[in-house]
């Protein structure tokens, strides 16, 4: 039978400003550690520690721009576009643009903060 998840979990964002993340799927809201599905709203001047995941993170932005900083260089992923970060690739997200960012997280596996490895 399908199942209604009728409301995200708020998870605690690394960053400064705070971005709000609503995990609609994953660990915390649902117990689903196959995959995460989360909701991002980051605001204007965002930026948070790079990564080196154990998890592909696939990022649909809905509004607005986001940076992604990888070894390889810079993307500025818009409204409309997606992005793909593979695991064990470092990386860094920031939404440095005016108004921000708003985008959906797909993590395989679900994201965890044991597995996310953020810079010192």
């Amino acid at each position: 039978m399908s199942q209604l998840i009728a409301q995200p979990t708020l998870v605690p964002a690394a960053g400064e400003p705070p971005k709000r993340i609503e995990e609609f799927v994953g660990r915390l809201n649902n117990g689903e550690s196959r995959l995460s599905v989360a909701r991002m709203h980051s605001p204007e001047g965002w930026v948070e520690p790079g990564q080196r995941p154990d998890f592909d993170e696939y990022t649909l932005v809905l509004a607005g721009c986001l940076r992604v900083e990888s070894a390889e260089g810079v993307l500025e992923v818009a409204a409309g576009q997606a992005v793909l970060t593979r695991s064990g690739e470092w990386v860094r997200y920031s939404s440095p643009h005016p108004g921000g960012a708003e985008y959906v997280a797909i993590c395989l596996p679900a994201f965890s903060p044991d597995t996310v490895h953020r810079d010192a």
